[in-house]
């Protein structure tokens, strides 16, 4: 599904038609998600509008995404919330952006401006793009749309969202259409060296701490076509690290040679949350992790998704093995 210029015009116009806006995105948020909100709000402010954004809860950002410039990011909804047309960027579900969706339901109106294919349309306005690679993608054209001029400023976030998505432009989401965005960004002024930089290579010991003890755990399954691991609120307090550092550990199980489903189970230091979350990733085109992820109340994208649950990793892992075999049968079938 590609989008439409209708699609386009009718944020552009809800946008050019109100002055006062909530950026929001998903809990956990990524680096689509954070570069979509920057962005968002930014070129909101290029046209003169009053715009906030919130981010609920109060776990720490990812430490690698520290250097953006994130300075007024909200972690309670304003006073005003119920003046305020909300922006949803990079969000498929609205329970995702808060656990009680308050923002949604006191907003006037909503705008939802995604890419996942398992969006829930929940906007009162929805620009959904499954086969952008990014939200940060979708943005550009409804930037075009505005007639907003890219600078350094807006065009930085934007590549964030991309090479984070994409996974440094390896994934099969990246597109020609994909590339020709980076090199249009690259020559407003977004820094490529500096954002590869601060989010692949400040990473602080603590995290390879995590990763060590992510490895330690990992198991294969089905022939090693299935790699899980988890992480223990042990291992987050024993080395010192927070929830964040365990973003990006996953990959390293994908890569496993012969690996076409990656998992990682961690238990969230925090008591506010469901026992453990879920990170899936797929290899291969013929594997969708969002139906397994999907069973248990998550969603995503078909190479990668996630869910929550209190079930025990044990029953987790064999949940994740069993639907692995349901898509891609067993072992030695």
């Amino acid at each position: 599904m590609t989008q439409t210029t209708t699609d386009q015009a009718a944020i552009a116009e809800a946008i050019r038609g109100h002055d006062r806006f909530l950026v929001v995105t998903h809990e956990n948020p990524d680096g689509d998600a954070l570069g979509s909100m920057l962005a968002m709000t930014l070129a909101l402010r290029r046209l003169g509008k009053d715009a906030e954004m919130y981010l609920a809860g109060d776990a720490p950002l990812p430490q690698e995404y520290g250097f953006m410039q994130l300075d007024g990011l909200l972690r309670q909804l304003p006073d005003d919330a119920d003046e305020r047309v909300v922006v949803a960027v990079d969000c498929a579900k609205a329970e995702r952006i808060s656990p009680d969706a308050t923002a949604v339901e006191r907003a006037p109106l909503v705008l939802n401006i995604d890419h996942h294919h398992d969006n829930t349309r929940f906007g009162d306005v929805n620009l959904v793009v499954p086969d952008a690679s990014s939200t940060g993608e979708v943005l550009r054209d409804v930037f075009d749309e505005l007639g907003i001029e890219l600078t350094p400023d807006l065009a930085e976030p934007l590549y964030i969202a991309l090479v984070t998505d994409t996974g440094r432009f390896q994934y099969s989401n990246t597109t020609a259409k994909t590339h020709y965005l980076a090199g249009d960004l690259l020559n407003a002024g977004a820094d490529a060296h500096s954002v590869f930089q601060q989010v692949y290579e400040s990473v602080e010991f603590a995290k390879f701490k995590l990763l060590a003890r992510a490895l330690e755990h990992a198991r294969a399954l089905e022939g090693g076509r299935v790699v899980v691991s988890y992480l223990l609120l042990s291992d987050f307090v024993e080395v010192g690290a927070p929830e964040s550092y365990s973003e990006g550990i996953i990959d390293y199980l994908r890569a496993v040679e012969g690996c076409e489903l990656a998992a990682l189970i961690r238990e969230p230091p925090r008591d506010d949350v469901p026992a453990r979350r879920v990170s899936l990733r797929a290899s291969v085109d013929e594997l969708d992790v969002s139906v397994i992820a999907r069973q248990f109340g998550g969603g995503g994208h078909r190479q990668a998704a996630g869910f929550s649950s209190d079930a025990s990793i044990e029953q987790i892992t064999e949940q994740i093995r069993q639907g692995y075999v349901a898509q891609r049968g067993p072992a030695g079938a």
